[in-house]
């Protein structure tokens, strides 16, 4: 089996991952899952396709991740995870979109606006 990649974004973070056959280690940046994600939580977040088609254990994935928080990176790996199983195997699709492990979730944080404290709070008010 040759290298697959795939790209996944969510907020700010991007990540782009290299998917080839192994024994089910994940590299983040060049660390372990464990090491980059602590909390067993966004493990669970990262792991949930694998987990669906029940591969866990039969490749090995490969992690660029840049930009964005935990919870974001975690989300984006997610999308990336989702979108490279599809390339390997296009009958997973189906599956993989009724979890909605391959929807882009666009929500992105809206701008800080000039007279304002944030994006939509206002100053308070005052009459006198």
């Amino acid at each position: 089996m040759e290298m697959v990649n795939a790209l996944g974004r969510r907020k700010s973070a991007v990540a782009r991952i290299f998917v080839t056959e192994g024994t089910g280690k994940i590299t983040i940046n060049n660390k372990d899952l464990q090491d980059y994600f602590p909390s067993s939580i966004l493990q669970y977040v990262v792991k949930q396709p694998l987990l669906k088609l029940d591969v866990v254990e039969k490749y090995d994935i490969k992690v660029n991740l840049d930009g964005g928080g935990f919870t974001g990176q975690s989300q984006a790996l997610r999308l990336a995870i989702a979108r490279a199983l599809v390339k390997l195997n296009a009958e997973d699709k189906k599956a993989l979109r009724s979890e909605g492990f391959l929807t882009r979730d666009a929500r992105e944080v809206e701008r800080k606006k000039p007279g304002q404290p944030k994006a939509r709070r206002r100053f308070q008010f005052s009459k006198r």
